[in-house]
Protein backbone atom coordinates (compact mmCIF):
# COMPACT_ATOMS: atom_id res chain seq x y z
CA UNK A 1 0.00 0.00 0.00
CA UNK A 2 1.01 3.85 -0.91
CA UNK A 3 1.59 5.53 2.40
CA UNK A 4 2.26 8.96 3.80
CA UNK A 5 3.62 8.85 7.05
CA UNK A 6 3.12 11.56 9.11
CA UNK A 7 5.20 12.10 12.48
CA UNK A 8 8.05 13.78 15.15
CA UNK A 9 9.27 12.28 18.36
CA UNK A 10 11.15 8.62 18.78
CA UNK A 11 7.51 7.03 19.80
CA UNK A 12 6.49 7.16 16.00
CA UNK A 13 10.17 5.45 14.82
CA UNK A 14 8.76 1.83 15.14
CA UNK A 15 5.54 2.35 13.27
CA UNK A 16 7.47 4.19 10.42
CA UNK A 17 10.27 1.26 10.04
CA UNK A 18 7.24 -1.52 10.83
CA UNK A 19 5.69 -0.21 7.49
CA UNK A 20 8.94 -0.03 5.38
CA UNK A 21 9.40 -3.96 6.90
CA UNK A 22 6.03 -5.10 6.01
CA UNK A 23 6.50 -4.23 2.52
CA UNK A 24 4.28 -0.84 2.29
CA UNK A 25 5.58 1.90 0.24
CA UNK A 26 6.50 4.61 2.19
CA UNK A 27 5.93 7.67 -0.66
CA UNK A 28 6.96 10.52 1.98
CA UNK A 29 7.60 11.22 5.62
CA UNK A 30 6.00 14.43 6.81
CA UNK A 31 7.45 15.83 9.92
CA UNK A 32 8.01 19.30 12.47
CA UNK A 33 11.31 20.83 10.80
CA UNK A 34 14.29 21.27 12.53
CA UNK A 35 14.01 22.54 16.33
CA UNK A 36 16.33 24.22 18.62
CA UNK A 37 17.35 22.11 21.62
CA UNK A 38 19.69 21.52 24.59
CA UNK A 39 22.50 24.06 25.93
CA UNK A 40 23.66 25.20 22.57
CA UNK A 41 20.22 26.05 21.19
CA UNK A 42 21.07 24.35 17.82
CA UNK A 43 18.84 23.39 15.23
CA UNK A 44 17.96 19.48 15.58
CA UNK A 45 16.26 17.08 13.30
CA UNK A 46 13.22 15.10 14.32
CA UNK A 47 13.62 11.56 15.36
CA UNK A 48 11.00 10.77 12.34
CA UNK A 49 13.47 12.15 10.20
CA UNK A 50 16.48 11.08 11.48
CA UNK A 51 15.04 7.61 10.72
CA UNK A 52 13.81 8.45 7.50
CA UNK A 53 16.86 9.82 6.21
CA UNK A 54 18.39 6.49 6.81
CA UNK A 55 15.67 4.61 5.55
CA UNK A 56 16.29 7.20 1.92
CA UNK A 57 12.79 8.40 2.03
CA UNK A 58 11.46 11.80 1.22
CA UNK A 59 11.00 14.14 4.05
CA UNK A 60 8.55 17.13 4.15
CA UNK A 61 9.14 19.72 6.91
CA UNK A 62 6.26 22.57 6.59
CA UNK A 63 5.93 24.79 9.49
CA UNK A 64 2.42 24.35 9.34
CA UNK A 65 0.43 21.46 7.24
CA UNK A 66 -1.77 23.80 4.85
CA UNK A 67 -2.16 25.43 2.10
CA UNK A 68 -2.35 24.75 -1.91
CA UNK A 69 1.20 24.39 -2.24
CA UNK A 70 1.57 21.48 0.32
CA UNK A 71 -1.89 19.78 -0.57
CA UNK A 72 -0.29 19.87 -4.13
CA UNK A 73 2.96 18.56 -3.19
CA UNK A 74 1.44 15.49 -1.49
CA UNK A 75 -0.99 15.13 -3.55
CA UNK A 76 1.33 14.05 -5.69
CA UNK A 77 2.42 11.59 -4.22
CA UNK A 78 -0.41 9.55 -4.91
CA UNK A 79 -0.97 8.36 -1.33
CA UNK A 80 -3.20 5.63 -0.69
CA UNK A 81 -3.46 6.32 2.91
CA UNK A 82 -2.20 8.32 5.68
CA UNK A 83 -0.49 7.04 8.81
CA UNK A 84 0.17 9.56 11.65
CA UNK A 85 1.59 9.09 15.29
CA UNK A 86 2.32 12.11 17.41
CA UNK A 87 2.99 14.31 14.37
CA UNK A 88 1.67 17.56 16.11
CA UNK A 89 -0.69 18.85 14.64
CA UNK A 90 -4.14 18.68 13.81
CA UNK A 91 -4.81 17.83 10.40
CA UNK A 92 -7.57 19.78 8.17
CA UNK A 93 -10.00 17.97 6.57
CA UNK A 94 -8.24 18.95 3.09
CA UNK A 95 -5.31 16.79 4.18
CA UNK A 96 -6.88 14.21 5.92
CA UNK A 97 -9.01 13.58 2.66
CA UNK A 98 -5.95 13.44 0.51
CA UNK A 99 -5.17 9.43 0.33
CA UNK A 100 -8.64 7.75 -1.44
CA UNK A 101 -8.12 5.41 1.88
CA UNK A 102 -8.67 8.17 4.64
CA UNK A 103 -6.35 8.85 7.45
CA UNK A 104 -4.93 7.01 10.16
CA UNK A 105 -3.86 7.67 13.45
CA UNK A 106 -1.98 5.55 16.26
CA UNK A 107 -2.66 7.12 19.86
CA UNK A 108 -1.09 5.78 22.78
CA UNK A 109 -4.79 5.21 25.43
CA UNK A 110 -8.19 3.27 24.75
CA UNK A 111 -9.61 5.79 23.29
CA UNK A 112 -11.83 7.75 24.42
CA UNK A 113 -10.35 7.57 27.35
CA UNK A 114 -7.20 10.24 27.39
CA UNK A 115 -7.81 12.23 24.02
CA UNK A 116 -4.83 14.82 23.11
CA UNK A 117 -1.08 15.27 23.55
CA UNK A 118 0.29 13.33 26.89
CA UNK A 119 -1.91 10.12 27.03
CA UNK A 120 1.24 7.98 28.62
CA UNK A 121 2.33 10.84 31.11
CA UNK A 122 -1.48 11.34 32.54
CA UNK A 123 -2.63 7.71 32.54
CA UNK A 124 0.53 7.09 35.10
CA UNK A 125 0.24 10.60 37.03
CA UNK A 126 -3.33 10.05 37.34
CA UNK A 127 -2.70 6.59 38.67
CA UNK A 128 -4.40 4.29 36.28
CA UNK A 129 -3.81 0.30 36.66
CA UNK A 130 -4.26 -0.40 32.26
CA UNK A 131 -3.92 1.36 29.36
CA UNK A 132 -3.01 0.74 25.41
CA UNK A 133 -2.96 1.68 22.21
CA UNK A 134 -5.68 2.82 19.53
CA UNK A 135 -6.07 2.32 15.96
CA UNK A 136 -8.90 4.84 14.67
CA UNK A 137 -9.42 6.69 11.50
CA UNK A 138 -8.94 10.56 12.05
CA UNK A 139 -11.65 13.64 11.70
CA UNK A 140 -10.92 16.90 12.08
CA UNK A 141 -12.10 16.93 15.83
CA UNK A 142 -9.00 15.98 17.87
CA UNK A 143 -9.11 12.03 18.26
CA UNK A 144 -12.37 11.86 18.48
CA UNK A 145 -12.99 9.39 15.08
CA UNK A 146 -13.95 5.76 14.77
CA UNK A 147 -12.22 3.12 16.42
CA UNK A 148 -10.63 0.58 13.86
CA UNK A 149 -8.62 -1.37 16.82
CA UNK A 150 -7.14 -1.37 20.25
CA UNK A 151 -4.97 -3.39 22.45
CA UNK A 152 -4.93 -3.18 26.12
CA UNK A 153 -2.03 -2.89 28.35
CA UNK A 154 -1.13 -3.28 32.34
CA UNK A 155 0.97 -0.09 33.89
CA UNK A 156 4.11 -1.47 35.42
CA UNK A 157 4.22 -0.38 39.66
CA UNK A 158 7.09 1.40 38.92
CA UNK A 159 6.69 1.72 35.15
CA UNK A 160 7.56 5.42 33.73
CA UNK A 161 6.30 7.67 31.14
CA UNK A 162 9.61 6.37 29.68
CA UNK A 163 9.27 2.77 29.79
CA UNK A 164 5.72 3.18 28.56
CA UNK A 165 6.51 5.16 26.10
CA UNK A 166 8.94 2.36 24.47
CA UNK A 167 6.62 -0.73 24.96
CA UNK A 168 3.76 1.59 23.80
CA UNK A 169 5.25 2.24 20.37
CA UNK A 170 6.18 -1.12 19.77
CA UNK A 171 2.50 -2.45 20.42
CA UNK A 172 1.29 0.64 18.29
CA UNK A 173 3.39 -0.46 15.31
CA UNK A 174 2.28 -3.94 15.54
CA UNK A 175 -1.36 -2.76 15.95
CA UNK A 176 -1.05 -0.25 12.74
CA UNK A 177 0.45 -3.06 10.42
CA UNK A 178 -2.51 -5.48 11.23
CA UNK A 179 -5.09 -2.42 10.96
CA UNK A 180 -3.80 -2.23 6.99
CA UNK A 181 -3.62 -5.84 6.59
CA UNK A 182 -7.64 -5.81 7.67
CA UNK A 183 -8.15 -2.82 5.63
CA UNK A 184 -6.37 -4.33 2.35
CA UNK A 185 -8.74 -7.41 3.08
CA UNK A 186 -11.59 -5.22 3.07
CA UNK A 187 -12.03 -6.72 7.20
CA UNK A 188 -11.40 -3.75 8.80
CA UNK A 189 -15.17 -2.73 10.90
CA UNK A 190 -15.23 0.99 12.49
CA UNK A 191 -16.57 1.69 16.17
CA UNK A 192 -17.78 5.29 16.69
CA UNK A 193 -16.46 5.96 20.32
CA UNK A 194 -19.00 6.77 23.06
CA UNK A 195 -18.06 10.83 23.58
CA UNK A 196 -19.58 11.10 26.73
CA UNK A 197 -16.77 8.96 27.96
CA UNK A 198 -14.04 10.66 26.71
CA UNK A 199 -11.15 12.72 29.06
CA UNK A 200 -7.92 14.78 28.24
CA UNK A 201 -4.33 14.36 28.40
CA UNK A 202 -3.47 18.02 27.82
CA UNK A 203 -0.06 18.72 27.04
CA UNK A 204 2.58 18.74 30.33
CA UNK A 205 4.72 21.64 31.24
CA UNK A 206 7.18 22.64 33.85
CA UNK A 207 4.55 24.22 35.94
CA UNK A 208 2.42 20.57 35.54
CA UNK A 209 5.37 18.68 36.77
CA UNK A 210 6.35 20.48 40.15
CA UNK A 211 5.74 17.87 42.89
CA UNK A 212 3.35 18.76 45.73
CA UNK A 213 4.90 17.18 49.23
CA UNK A 214 1.45 18.05 50.55
CA UNK A 215 0.02 14.77 48.74
CA UNK A 216 0.15 11.38 49.80
CA UNK A 217 3.07 9.09 48.58
CA UNK A 218 1.70 7.30 46.16
CA UNK A 219 0.35 10.35 44.22
CA UNK A 220 3.55 12.47 44.84
CA UNK A 221 5.32 8.73 43.39
CA UNK A 222 2.70 8.96 40.42
CA UNK A 223 3.63 12.54 39.20
CA UNK A 224 7.45 11.76 39.36
CA UNK A 225 6.91 8.79 37.16
CA UNK A 226 4.72 10.16 34.41
CA UNK A 227 7.32 13.40 34.26
CA UNK A 228 10.29 11.24 34.09
CA UNK A 229 11.96 12.22 31.20
CA UNK A 230 10.76 15.44 30.22
CA UNK A 231 9.44 18.08 31.59
CA UNK A 232 10.88 15.92 34.83
CA UNK A 233 9.57 16.30 38.16
CA UNK A 234 11.36 18.90 40.06
CA UNK A 235 10.80 20.81 43.92
CA UNK A 236 13.40 23.14 45.31
CA UNK A 237 16.55 22.76 47.89
CA UNK A 238 17.62 25.94 48.78
CA UNK A 239 16.35 27.79 46.67
CA UNK A 240 17.16 25.98 43.92
CA UNK A 241 15.35 23.23 41.28
CA UNK A 242 16.35 19.35 41.61
CA UNK A 243 14.63 16.98 39.43
CA UNK A 244 13.33 13.66 41.21
CA UNK A 245 13.18 10.01 39.40
CA UNK A 246 12.02 6.81 39.85
CA UNK A 247 10.68 7.16 43.33
CA UNK A 248 9.60 4.15 45.64
CA UNK A 249 5.96 4.90 48.04
CA UNK A 250 6.71 4.23 51.34
CA UNK A 251 4.30 3.48 54.31
CA UNK A 252 5.89 4.20 57.15
CA UNK A 253 6.89 7.82 57.45
CA UNK A 254 6.23 11.44 58.81
CA UNK A 255 6.97 14.44 59.83
CA UNK A 256 6.86 18.10 57.64
CA UNK A 257 5.86 17.54 54.09
CA UNK A 258 8.84 18.00 51.83
CA UNK A 259 11.80 17.39 54.55
CA UNK A 260 14.52 14.84 54.22
CA UNK A 261 13.88 11.97 56.65
CA UNK A 262 16.50 10.34 55.83
CA UNK A 263 19.91 10.96 53.58
CA UNK A 264 22.40 7.91 53.62
CA UNK A 265 25.03 7.29 51.66
CA UNK A 266 24.03 3.37 51.59
CA UNK A 267 20.72 3.54 52.29
CA UNK A 268 19.35 6.16 50.37
CA UNK A 269 17.21 9.38 50.08
CA UNK A 270 13.69 9.04 52.28
CA UNK A 271 11.36 12.09 51.97
CA UNK A 272 8.16 12.88 53.80
CA UNK A 273 4.85 13.65 51.94
CA UNK A 274 1.35 14.33 53.11
CA UNK A 275 0.50 10.81 53.44
CA UNK A 276 3.63 8.24 54.00
CA UNK A 277 7.22 9.57 52.29
CA UNK A 278 9.16 7.98 49.35
CA UNK A 279 12.81 6.77 48.47
CA UNK A 280 13.85 8.88 45.62
CA UNK A 281 16.52 6.90 43.83
CA UNK A 282 17.55 9.19 41.21
CA UNK A 283 17.85 12.61 41.05
CA UNK A 284 19.46 15.47 39.01
CA UNK A 285 20.81 18.62 40.79
CA UNK A 286 20.95 22.18 39.09
CA UNK A 287 23.23 22.01 36.07
CA UNK A 288 24.57 18.85 36.83
CA UNK A 289 23.86 14.94 35.27
CA UNK A 290 20.96 12.27 36.72
CA UNK A 291 22.41 10.73 39.46
CA UNK A 292 21.85 7.97 41.81
CA UNK A 293 20.92 9.59 44.98
CA UNK A 294 23.38 8.15 47.15
CA UNK A 295 26.14 9.55 44.69
CA UNK A 296 24.16 13.21 45.33
CA UNK A 297 24.33 12.27 49.68
CA UNK A 298 28.03 11.35 49.13
CA UNK A 299 29.02 14.83 48.11
CA UNK A 300 27.06 16.52 50.46
CA UNK A 301 24.05 17.67 47.94
CA UNK A 302 21.74 16.95 50.41
CA UNK A 303 21.06 15.83 54.59
CA UNK A 304 18.51 14.84 56.85
CA UNK A 305 16.88 18.11 58.04
CA UNK A 306 16.87 19.70 55.35
CA UNK A 307 13.95 20.41 53.01
CA UNK A 308 11.77 19.99 49.52
CA UNK A 309 9.41 23.18 48.69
Amino acid sequence: MRVLFWGTPRFAVPTLRALSEEGHDVVGVVTQPDRAAGRGREARPSEVKLAAVQEGLLVLEPEHPRGDAFLAQIRALEPEVSVVVAYGHILRREVLDVPIRGSINVHASLLPELRGAAPIHWAIIRGEARTGVTVMRMVEAMDAGPILLQVDEPIGEEETTSDLSVRLSEIGAQALVAALALLSAGQLVEREQDHERATFAPKVDRADARVDWTRPAHEVANLIRGMDEVPGAWTQLKGRPVKLFRPLPQGDGGGTPGSVARADPKDGLFVAAGQGSLRIQEVQPPGRRRMQAEEWIRGRGVREGDRFE
